[in-house]
């Protein structure tokens, strides 16, 4: 994938084939993986831990739906949720910036072990960092 190929629409594009970076990945199985390593982190965290349900197969089809939906694949995520709202469904938790980097430790982990190349890993860690800084509800940890 070029250089030039990330776009902050998620609809990126190889530049001549308009590939997507879902396309591009190999579709869903990439992103299940990404957020099954994401969120074996997530389990043995001792401050997100909390903030999820008991069982975590629930926010794992949504973070999976979003992301492939995000980056180019099917609308499943919308078609069954609605416009993705991510702050207003994030409003119930308090996210400071301890919480936001707890987060993106464990999301940056799992982006490393995902095998991408330095391009997709790129656009993807340049999208969560904004995301997960876009969540910050309250004030306290470090930033």
């Amino acid at each position: 994938m070029s250089d030039d190929a990330a776009h902050a629409d998620g609809q990126h594009s190889d530049g001549q084939h308009g590939v997507t970076v879902y396309e591009y990945v190999g579709g869903t199985p990439f992103f299940e993986r990404l957020v099954d390593a994401f969120y074996a982190g997530v389990e043995a965290d001792a401050l997100l831990r909390p903030m999820y349900p008991d069982d975590l197969a629930g926010p794992k089809e949504r973070l999976t739906g979003f992301l492939v939906q995000y980056w180019g694949g099917p609308t499943d995520y919308s078609d069954a949720r609605g416009h993705p709202r991510l702050r207003l469904r994030h409003a119930p938790f308090v996210v400071d910036a301890r919480a936001r980097d707890a987060w993106l430790a464990h999301m940056t982990a799992a982006v490393t072990a995902s095998g991408a190349d330095d391009v997709v890993s790129s656009a993807l860690l340049d999208y969560f960092t904004h995301a997960a800084t876009a969540m910050i509800n309250a004030h306290g940890g470090a930033m």
